[in-house]
């Protein structure tokens, strides 16, 4: 099993489904974990049901808190080795039923969310010349959804957010990558009816949608010293769904 002993770890939106899978694994592998939400109880409760060591509340839209945020997680610790960028939201809407207060909080949680959490991330991990990073993408960013235009578009974003910072952050010693979930049972797709769901389940080669622990194992692996030339990569945790 992968050891990460003595690391410490951030993960934004960490209260459920993706988030908090990812949480639970990297403790498990034994990590020092801070987890984030916009709730402050549900953020508690998170963060004792999954072995982390505090549950704190941020929205990663206020560049000022995030920065914040960052700083006294890894001053209180010590440093700061791996932040997984997950916080996030999907909201469906037809190319000509979308509205500007959808456009404006996609984008701004999405990708200004994600780009304040790695340039936080970047300035902590600097001091020790090393860390990984890991954002949320979308099999969707990569090749769209009809009805997903704009989270479409923010995912996309945040694809080259982790590429572009890849290769800026390459010589520090800084590794950044992206995954790329496809159907996966957690609260975002909740809403999927019985037919959508049996429709991707058909298309995907393995034969079933995905858990949060898929996405969240494969996060823990692009951390681990097992991935340490892998940077600047979108991995896709699919089931083949886009083969």
């Amino acid at each position: 099993m992968t050891d990460l002993s003595g690391r410490v770890a951030l993960v934004t939106g960490g209260t459920r489904g993706i988030g908090l899978a990812t949480v639970r694994a990297l403790a498990e592998a034994g990590a020092t974990v801070v987890l984030t939400g916009r709730d402050e109880a549900r953020a508690k409760e998170a963060a004792s049901a999954a072995g982390a060591a505090a549950g704190l509340v941020l929205d990663v839209t206020d560049a000022k808190a995030v920065s914040s945020l960052v700083r006294s997680v890894a001053k209180e610790h010590g440093k700061l080795d791996i932040v997984v960028a997950n916080a996030g939201i999907m909201q469906d809407a037809l190319l000509g039923m979308i509205k500007e207060e959808l456009v404006d909080t996609t984008l701004s949680t999405n990708v200004a969310g994600t780009l304040h959490t790695v340039q936080a991330a970047a300035r902590a991990m600097m001091r020790k010349k090393t860390g990984s990073i890991v954002v949320l993408a979308s099999i969707v960013g990569e090749y769209g959804s009809a009805g997903q235009t704009v989270y479409a578009a923010s995912k996309a974003a945040v694809a080259n957010i982790a590429r572009s910072a890849a290769k800026e952050l390459g010589r520090s010693g800084i590794r950044v990558n992206a995954v790329a979930p496809g159907v996966i049972e957690t609260d975002l797709t909740a809403g999927l009816s019985e037919d959508a769901k049996a429709e991707n389940t058909g298309k995907t080669p393995l034969g079933r949608l995905g858990r949060a622990e898929d996405v969240a194992n494969a996060i823990r692996f692009l951390v681990s010293d097992e991935a340490s030339f892998i940077t600047g990569q979108v991995l896709g945790v699919d089931g083949g769904l886009v083969l």
